[in-house]
């Protein structure tokens, strides 16, 4: 039987000490943010009497060792256990290169964190009598030394061993890659495709034999939470993407046996060189937002011609931010019927109706 806890979830964190910030001129992320971002997240949490930390992948930047070691080292300092898992920023390379580790040696860096087994890049944890982590590795690599969002065959045969192992324990599952799609045809979008983990299929067969209800991801940096036939995928946008989100979910046990995860969500509203964030943060995403917009509205299922997407793409300059932040209200009542309906489809809606628990919410599990 599961107690009573509270954690908190910090995603996608591309943490970047000042020497080695790499500025990508079209990046929607301000990497620039991320270790003062981070710093004051720490200083809220360390308030709040949390039982653990959990931080989804893409804790660096692009898997530079030094991001790694800092991070490595600052939460080591904590009053609270850490659990992390990979993104595909961690990671980059099989081998390492002069920018990034290899993959094999992430564990390594994160021993105290989750990786009892440095020789294995996933892993179990029970965090709590009755609570059990489960940490997975959602990057591949295919012959060709590219890396693709995969479970390989052999940590889901382990995964199965683990689920059939633990009795009636409250699961947790931790995965960079969303698992259920947080948008419209995500797993067959290509937009939105390379955010799913390319087996989720496989993995979602197995977590539903063994009644898994939770899975928490990143990567996709948006607040979304997705539900589907009894699995619940909770994302958290990126801590130096608009709109800086983190989240603290309580889980507890009413009177009648009944689980409740109840989820708040925060912003990070200002570091000391950037005042104004919510509002700057915003106003660069939607500076750098052109492009995407134009594919987004060329590509299937309007197949728009090109000069007409250019035309309507500067209406949609904050679409993307809006999706960002959670609870999505959407509506361009200038725009042509056909491209305002699908516009709707990324709403916070179902069956017509407003949804709201992207950022807020309590779940009954």
């Amino acid at each position: 039987m599961a107690c009573n806890f509270r954690f908190a979830v910090v995603s996608d964190l591309h943490l970047a000490l000042p020497h080695t910030i790499w500025d990508h001129p079209s990046r929607f992320h301000l990497v620039e943010v991320s270790i003062p971002a981070f710093e004051s997240v720490l200083e809220h949490l360390i308030q709040l009497d949390l039982d653990f930390l959990l931080l989804p992948g893409d804790l660096t930047q692009h898997g530079e060792s030094a991001n790694h070691n800092w991070l490595q080292q600052r939460l080591s300092q904590l009053p609270f256990p850490t659990y992390v898992v990979p993104g595909n920023h961690d990671v980059p390379v099989l081998m390492a290169d002069q920018q990034s580790i290899a993959f094999a040696d992430f564990p390594y860096y994160y021993s105290k964190f989750g990786y009892d087994n440095p020789q294995q890049i996933y892993y179990t944890q029970q965090l709590l009598p009755g609570v059990r982590l489960i940490g997975l590795n959602s990057n591949s690599f295919n012959d060709q030394g590219e890396q693709i969002g995969r479970l390989d065959s052999k940590q889901l045969e382990w995964l199965d061993e683990v689920l059939a192992a633990t009795g009636d324990e409250l699961i947790l599952v931790m995965v960079h890659h969303n698992v259920l799609e947080h948008l419209p045809n995500q797993s067959r979008h290509p937009l939105g495709n390379r955010y799913m983990l390319e087996n989720a299929p496989e993995l979602l067969q197995v977590l539903r034999r063994y009644d898994v209800k939770l899975v928490l991801t990143g990567h996709l940096h948006v607040q979304d939470v997705a539900y589907s036939k009894g699995v619940y995928d909770i994302t958290t946008g990126s801590l130096v993407s608009y709109p800086h989100p983190y989240r603290v979910l309580e889980f507890h046990q009413d009177n009648h046996g009944r689980e409740w995860l109840q989820i708040l969500s925060y912003r990070v509203d200002s570091v000391p060189d950037f005042p104004d964030l919510q509002q700057l943060s915003r106003k660069w995403m939607g500076d750098r937002s052109f492009p995407f917009l134009v594919k987004l509205l060329t590509h299937p299922p309007l197949n728009l011609p090109l000069s007409q997407a250019k035309e309507l793409a500067p209406g949609m300059r904050d679409f993307w931010a809006t999706i960002a932040d959670g609870d999505a209200v959407l509506d361009y009542p200038q725009f042509p019927l056909e491209v305002r309906r699908y516009i709707q489809t990324y709403a916070a809606a179902t069956r017509g109706k407003a949804t709201l628990i992207d950022n807020n919410s309590t779940i009954l599990l």
